[in-house]
């Protein structure tokens, strides 16, 4: 009668161990699926070089699926305190090009530096800011760092978290 107890001992053991292997593979296994695929953390960063834009220059990026504007501001181009990005010696202005009334992508007038939304008539000027029409609110400001002349789309940098503190 010993000697089966002494088996029962071992297949309980031996059972237990195997379930104990089983759920620390489902548990490894259910990890990895949780993790961003590296192509998706690749495209939580866009680096964009300021140095080659000239004054009054309208740049568009991708920016995770979106559109996102880079305006060099010129002389004649009035200051956004609130919304302006100071690289070097030069005043710009970016934003998420998404409307704020219904997610359409208004397009840039580069004569009168305003973005015009086709879908409802709304207008931004070259800030980002609603001036006319039903947007309720300014252009969304995408999380940016300042790295010498370029410019890191998706990393908070301390310019970003200033002008999201004056917001």
């Amino acid at each position: 009668m010993a000697d089966n107890v002494n088996r029962r001992d071992f297949l309980g053991m031996t059972l237990g161990g195997i379930a104990a292997v089983g759920v620390g593979a489902s548990l490894v296994a259910m990890k990895a699926t949780w993790d961003p695929l590296p192509s998706v953390v690749a495209s939580g960063f866009v680096t964009v070089d300021l140095s080659s834009m000239k004054e009054g220059e309208y740049r568009q990026v991708e920016y995770r699926g979106t559109p996102v504007y880079i305006i060099k501001k010129t002389a004649e181009m009035k200051k956004c305190e609130e919304r302006d990005v100071v690289v070097g010696n030069a005043d710009y202005s970016l934003g998420i090009q998404v409307c704020t009334h219904l997610g359409c992508i208004p397009s840039y007038d580069t004569g009168k530096s305003e973005f015009h939304c086709a879908c409802h008539g709304g207008r931004f000027d070259a800030c980002g800011r609603n001036i006319f029409g039903p947007p309720p609110i300014p252009m969304k400001i995408p999380p940016f760092k300042i790295d010498g002349e370029k410019l890191v789309l998706g990393e908070e940098g301390p310019e970003y978290k200033k002008l999201v503190g004056n917001a």
